[in-house]
């Protein structure tokens, strides 16, 4: 029997159930439920639970926590793209009087704006929202406790002053401007800001004893852009693969790309657990593998999203205790379960369907000094300058159009390169930020820094 290629294998899907049975029965949550998406599409899902022929299913909504800051991070980053604001942009130019006007838009999306974790008591996530009417409460008398764009220090604050900067800047409230531009775009039908049937309740379990008791239920008020928002595996699992793919209506593959790049500065801790903090992004390493999506919890229920780009594989894992089962320890092994299984096909290797003679002319064996480099033509007018030895700086560069190339990753990022012409057209060296780049090393007669030695090469004695 032929398995259609978005269908996943039975053994890979046996194993999947088997990580989430576990996953429930020893961290003693009431219910799990899962998904995992690959190559855009939703190709599992699974559920557990300790109530006999109730699963949930794709469709019954949990409350999702932080996840909701990677919707508001989605709004901000729109706003940006039309223009209407810059990243580097401090709060106050947009929202005055807060108090904490000279933190950037940036610093607030990765955490590195110096604010408080928390709002002043009472606890935020377990009092009504109607606690705090105004900004000022929900920074309270010492909003800052670093100072700004020196350290990663995670706050839910800064997150509603980022909801607070999006309905400013719309005229509308957060959560029209949620559903108008992200949700509905996206037909994400069954993610809103209050719990809607059919939907799991919160529990808290006791720790040395199997009983349970219902955890409260807040309307966040002004902090709703930091954690408010209930959701599906379904729905989670349809804004996975937009996060993988972009979407012209909501956001482009290009702002995603920069949404998941690591952006704020990172604490030593976190350097030890391979962990960054992008824009409104998590990127976590596990097992060998990037995974980047963000984690949640409020009382009751905890969730993750993730994503192996490297694999195009996401997981979803949506629980309804207040401690119990790691949801992203889950959701990184459901990525790696089916990674591993059913690794991804690349594609088939094809010619170049042009190529510029200027540009070929290049590819070939450099050396900078005497450590050598191979630089490489791809497809869409990119090129690639990379080690021999496989250590060491590499980078991809972006056609200009006027014969140069630009840096894309790592050291070379931002970084011009271009060839340096001789008199008669054939071409010297390469230059990459005044890195001189030859076809033999130390060259004789190309402008290396310093010059070269005129007795050339030579043994000891």
């Amino acid at each position: 029997m032929t398995i259609p290629e978005e269908e996943l294998l039975p053994g890979t899907r046996r194993a999947l159930l088997h990580r989430i049975a576990v996953a429930q029965s020893e961290g003693r949550t009431p219910s799990l439920v899962a998904a995992v998406v690959r190559g855009g599409k939703t190709v599992w899902t699974g559920a557990r639970t300790a109530v006999e022929g109730h699963a949930p299913d794709q469709d019954v909504q949990y409350r999702i926590g932080s996840i909701t800051k990677t919707f508001t991070a989605v709004l901000v980053l729109r706003l940006r793209d039309e223009g209407a604001l810059d990243l580097s942009d401090p709060l106050e130019k947009h929202l005055p009087d807060t108090g904490v006007g000279e933190v950037t838009i940036a610093e607030l999306l990765c955490h590195s704006g110096g604010l408080a974790a928390e709002t002043p008591g009472p606890w935020w996530e377990r009092t009504p929202g109607a606690l705090r009417v105004g900004l000022d409460e929900v920074l309270g008398a010492r909003p800052l406790v670093h100072p700004k764009g020196r350290r990663f220090h995670y706050s839910n604050p800064g997150y509603a002053l980022l909801g607070a900067l999006v309905e400013k800047l719309r005229g509308a409230p957060w959560e029209d401007v949620l559903r108008r531009e992200v949700l509905e775009p996206l037909r994400l039908e069954r993610t809103s800001m209050r719990p809607q049937a059919p939907h799991a309740g919160g529990w808290a379990v006791h720790p040395w004893a199997d009983v349970m008791m219902p955890e409260p239920l807040e309307d966040l008020g002004l902090m709703a852009p930091a954690g408010q928002l209930w959701s599906t595996a379904g729905d989670l699992a349809r804004f996975a693969a937009f996060l993988v793919r972009g979407d012209e209506k909501v956001l482009s593959a290009e702002s995603l790309r920069e949404m998941r790049t690591p952006a704020a500065p990172a604490e030593a801790t976190d350097v030890a657990d391979g962990y960054a903090y992008c824009l409104g992004l998590e990127l976590r390493h596990q097992n060998g593998r990037a995974l980047v999506g963000h984690t949640g919890s409020l009382p009751g229920f905890l969730a993750c999203l993730t994503t192996s780009m490297a694999d195009d594989v996401s997981a979803v894992v949506l629980t309804n205790c207040t401690s119990g089962p790691a949801p992203f320890t889950v959701a990184a092994d459901l990525v790696g379960i089916v990674a591993r299984a059913e690794p991804l096909i690349p594609a088939p290797w094809q010619p170049l369907r042009e190529v510029d003679p200027a540009a070929l002319e290049l590819a070939g064996q450099w050396y900078w000094g005497t450590n050598a480099f191979a630089l490489r033509l791809a497809a869409r007018g990119f090129v690639s300058l990379e080690p021999l030895s496989g250590k060491g700086r590499r980078s991809r560069f972006r056609e200009n159009g006027d014969g140069t190339w630009t840096g894309l990753e790592g050291y070379y990022a931002g970084e011009l390169l271009k060839p340096v012409r001789r008199a008669d057209g054939a071409v010297s060296h390469l230059d990459l930020g005044s890195f001189v780049f030859t076809r033999q090393p130390y060259e004789e007669g190309a402008l290396v820094p310093g010059g070269v030695d005129p007795e050339g090469w030579r043994g000891i004695g």
